[in-house]
């Protein structure tokens, strides 16, 4: 299957991925930026094929029931059981203590829509969860999937979010003008 994807993302549609990750990181945040489009699922869902490694994503348990349960749970999601008295970053930090290979893909910006500043819940998750972080930029302008080596976090969120930030300097979004300046 990974040579599949490989040749639909990079001969039929022209893309090249740059960087690598790692089969010895099996716990991480993977964070996808620019978020524009819901193009941006097809891509990531392309790339993660082309790379070759179990990708995963939370989302309301809601979702995981008939029709379409199993196939959210083939695609890598985890149900989010999310309790009156349990925050999201405590659930989500459970989900990485339970399963033994968890790398969590998730959109810093929240939306796909303009922003000035990244949501801090990928932040807070990877901290708890004592998982590095993964930048993982998606510029449209070049047609690369960017992969950054892991990042460990050194508690102080503005240094971190400046080290963070540096790898999205330039890329363009699905949407251009909805693209993040980093």
């Amino acid at each position: 299957m990974k040579k599949i994807y490989q040749f639909l993302l990079c001969t039929v549609m022209g893309w090249r991925i740059k960087g690598s990750m790692s089969t010895n990181v099996k716990k991480c945040v993977i964070i996808v930026v620019p978020h524009t489009s819901w193009v941006d699922f097809a891509i990531g869902v392309m790339a993660r094929g082309a790379i070759g490694l179990e990708m995963n994503f939370v989302a309301k348990k809601e979702l995981f029931k008939f029709p379409f349960g199993g196939y959210f749970k083939w695609m890598g999601g985890t149900p989010l059981n999310r309790h009156k008295n349990e925050n999201k970053v405590d659930a989500i930090a459970a989900i990485f203590r339970e399963k033994e290979v968890f790398r969590l893909a998730i959109a810093p910006e929240g939306t796909r829509k303009k922003v000035e500043e990244w949501k801090t819940g990928f932040y807070y998750i990877a901290l708890k969860a004592c998982v590095p972080v993964i930048a993982v930029a998606f510029d449209y302008g070049k047609k690369e999937v960017k992969l950054a080596e892991p990042y460990y976090l050194t508690g102080d969120k503005d240094l971190d979010f400046a080290a963070l930030k540096k790898h999205y300097e330039g890329v363009t979004g699905y949407v251009k003008e909805y693209s993040y300046e980093a």
